[in-house]
């Protein structure tokens, strides 16, 4: 599982957007045009465009 870190308000917004729950998931990586993150239990990993 890649090590993620909880994701601050402007990610949390992103994430909600994406018809997640930002409760279960954490951001290992951010780019200009993207958000990877990882889920807490499963460690599925998602990108979200920006």
């Amino acid at each position: 599982m890649k090590n993620g870190k909880n994701p601050n308000r402007r990610q949390q917004i992103a994430i909600t957007e994406a018809n997640l729950n930002p409760d279960n998931w954490l951001v290992f990586k951010v780019e200009p045009a993207a958000m990877h993150i990882v889920h807490r239990i499963s460690g599925k990993t998602q990108i979200i465009q920006s």
